[in-house]
């Protein structure tokens, strides 16, 4: 880890901290420090306690070196923030959103929200100096360029990272898989604070997972890593959008979680799945199946407890495999509930082998939908200060 990332992961630090976490020469450190002092990107904040000898002067991001904005773009929503170098959140924007539009329809919508937040804390787009983004859809990270994205094919292979530095020429953008952000935001300011490896696992209309390996997302080789969702369960399954049967999330996810509902109400298997259905038009969703089931409808309660187990059973093998300290569960299903945590936490202690479960924790997310919105700020921050 760079100083400048020590900095920002433990907070206020001496010289001589920073020496012997980055395992270097004090003389070495200095010269580091003194130039991202006069790069404004460390200051001095005070001074530490007194091993014996003089006490230590402390280092700090410097928070009013400029803004970052993180910006979460899901299925038919965008949630935006812009926030200070020490990751503080000073304003946030939400609106609707449809990935399946055309790329430059949608980001220059972002861009006119992230300058109007700007504007309204006396700056204009020339102070923004880092962008972190997440979309919902497969990532070559160091291009930031979507391959084959299901849910928005418009956006395969556009510029996404030239488009943001046309509007924004001092940032430096970054984008990822948004579940790989939750993760960062479930590390940085939720339940993963102080823990080095966990997953985290985000249930809506697909199902992905963050990885977080010594304290770092892990994207794998190719930036693919997490894609849980296909997974299979059952090799005589429907067949999943891409092509194969029985994956996961075309099985236990939110849709197949409606349509299931959709069709125990039309063959009368439910009272209140079918009240639902009828005061809805004929549309319901997992929150529909989650209400139902709270309400006591024994055919929502399968439902739940069906894609519990087979999320369950997935994570145990996930869990045998890399032994995590953690799993923290986000998404719009996770909304539904104690009842799917439940299911989903006996599926993976069952199955899973006693030394791998001893001491895990299995929770829905601290952060919930915040996670994102949090995650790419700190991506951004991360990426803004690479090199530093």
């Amino acid at each position: 880890m760079k100083a400048v990332g020590q900095v920002r992961k433990r907070g206020p630090l001496s010289r001589t901290a920073i020496a012997e976490l980055l395992d270097t020469s004090r003389a070495s450190v200095t010269s580091i420090v003194g130039n991202l002092m006069e790069m404004n990107v460390l200051t001095e904040v005070g001074h530490g306690k007194s091993d014996g000898g003089r006490r230590p002067r402390l280092l700090d991001i410097n928070a009013g070196l400029g803004f970052i904005a993180g910006v979460d773009i899901g299925a038919t929503s965008v949630d935006l923030a812009l926030a200070d170098f020490r990751g503080e959140i000073l304003e946030r924007r939400s609106d609707v959103a449809d990935v399946r539009t055309a790329p430059d329809q949608l980001l220059n919508t972002i861009n006119d929200m992230v300058s109007e937040m700007l504007n309204q804390h006396g700056a204009d787009d020339s102070h923004l100096l880092g962008i972190g983004m997440g979309v919902p859809g497969p990532v070559h990270f160091p291009t930031g360029v979507l391959i084959r994205p299901p849910l928005m094919p418009a956006w395969e292979g556009f510029p996404i990272k030239d488009f943001l530095r046309d509007r924004f020429p001092n940032a430096r953008p970054v984008v990822d898989n948004d579940v790989n952000i939750m993760a960062l935001g479930e590390a940085s300011v939720g339940g993963g604070v102080g823990l080095d490896n966990f997953f985290y696992i985000k249930i809506g209309t697909g199902i992905g997972c963050g990885i977080i390996v010594d304290g770092e997302i892990y994207r794998g080789s190719d930036g693919c890593a997490g894609d849980v969702g296909h997974i299979c369960v059952d090799y005589n399954g429907p067949i999943c959008h891409c092509g194969n049967a029985g994956c996961l999330e075309f099985m236990a996810a939110g849709p197949a979680m409606a349509e299931k509902a959709r069709l125990a109400a039309k063959n009368g298997e439910g009272k209140l799945l079918a009240k639902a259905l009828k005061d809805k038009d004929g549309q319901l969703t997992s929150v529909d199946v989650g209400e139902a089931a709270a309400a006591g409808d024994q055919a929502a309660n399968k439902i739940i407890e069906e894609s519990g187990r087979m999320i369950g059973g997935v994570l145990a093998g996930l869990v045998n495999f890399y032994n995590p300290k953690a799993i923290f569960i986000g998404g719009g299903v996770s909304n539904i509930g104690h009842q799917f945590l439940s299911t989903i936490r006996q599926a993976t202690l069952r199955r899973a082998t006693a030394l791998s479960t001893r001491s895990l924790q299995i929770d829905y997310s601290k952060l919930g939908s915040d996670a994102g919105v949090h995650g790419a700020i700190w991506l951004a921050i991360e990426n803004t200060f690479a090199l530093a």
